[in-house]
């Protein structure tokens, strides 16, 4: 055991979030074996539809007290259609960890990989590298708390605060900068519809104030409809985009598509103490158990956390080993164990 071990809350969940979280763990084990200056104490947790099925809780009090205890948290999959509230919304653990440890940012990197199916058949499509910047605590996923039903209406809300929205629109700027740093174009686009939705006016408008501090940057907007559209006909044009969180939830989903498919997307959702990191598949519970899973989202969801391990304590040691994990993931689809062994012995390899 090294001075720099890590506590990890690991969270499975359900479904094939078993299948993908297990090789990921040894792929972790494997990169601090090989990298040195840092190991895992890896801390199970039960979260999910079946949790709730077992314990009448998806998401206990004690597994959030351990998870904000723990140096970071790396979440599989969770929820089953099947299992529901009684409201009759589906079981979503990742929504209340955003939500308790305010992780404003959902941090959606969508690059094409080597090995990926081809989706687009221009040859550009090769280059898309951008990052969709999801609040993930707001906008209208607030209705979760403020939404109300009666017989004959209901009514959702977006809500929309200067304070999540300034933090979220620094940390985009931010992430643009870095990324200007590494040779991309060091751009940010603000994606709303403040043509239409006065508290998406306000969120440009906070937008356009923080711009000032980075003069740097390219910044600029686009409308949420047009944004869909040029995801499609013109992704590699792209940089960072940052956007209000159902609106981040859909093109992220549209992002991932463009380059293969929810298997090869990562995700990390980011506050100002804590982090949550975890593939953008579901729990897939029509290919579970079959051995079919694809890893790839799951490792490169860990190689985000090396990533924000090494920013946050200052360890190189934990960047090199997100840069392992990153060029062994190739983004072939073969079943759970097939693309296991194939990085597993690239990250041996190297």
């Amino acid at each position: 055991m090294t001075d720099n071990a890590f506590r990890i809350a690991v969270m499975p969940g359900d479904g094939i979030g078993h299948e993908v979280m297990a090789p990921t763990l040894e792929l972790l084990d494997a990169v601090a074996a090989r990298v040195g200056g840092f190991d895992f104490v890896f801390e199970h947790h039960a979260v999910g539809a079946q949790a709730y099925l077992d314990s009448g809780t998806a998401l206990s009090d004690e597994t959030i007290t351990a998870a904000g205890a723990a140096d970071a948290i790396l979440f599989g999959a969770a929820g089953d259609p099947a299992v529901r509230y009684p409201d009759g919304t589906e079981i979503a653990p990742q929504l209340t960890l955003r939500e308790h440890f305010e992780l404003y940012a959902g941090v959606r990197p969508i690059r094409a990989l080597p090995a990926s199916p081809a989706v687009l058949t221009d040859v550009r499509a090769a280059d898309i590298d951008f990052v969709i910047v999801r609040e993930s605590t707001e906008g209208l996923f607030a209705s979760r708390r403020l939404g109300t039903v009666e017989d004959d209406v209901a009514r959702g809300v977006m809500e929309i605060t200067r304070a999540t929205s300034e933090k979220l629109f620094d940390f985009s700027f931010d992430l643009a900068s870095q990324r200007r740093a590494r040779g991309r174009p060091g751009r940010l686009t603000c994606v709303d519809k403040a043509n239409v939705i006065t508290a998406l006016a306000f969120f440009r408008q906070i937008f356009d104030q923080r711009a000032a501090n980075f003069p740097e940057i390219t910044a600029d907007h686009a409308y949420v409809d047009a944004t869909a559209l040029d995801l499609v006909r013109q992704p590699w044009n792209f940089d960072v985009l940052v956007t209000e969180n159902m609106f981040g939830d859909i093109l992220s989903d549209l992002g991932a598509a463009l380059i293969g498919g929810m298997g090869f997307a990562p995700s990390a959702d980011i506050g100002d103490k804590h982090a949550v990191f975890q593939p953008c598949h579901g729990s897939a519970p029509d290919i579970a158990g079959q051995g079919l899973a694809n890893p790839a989202a799951m490792f490169l969801s860990a190689a985000l956390m090396l990533e924000w391990l090494s920013q946050r304590h200052g360890l190189e040691a934990c960047r090199e080993g997100a840069e392992l994990i990153t060029a062994a993931v190739d983004g072939s689809s073969a079943g759970t164990a097939e693309v296991a062994s194939a990085v597993m012995a690239r990250i041996a390899g190297t």
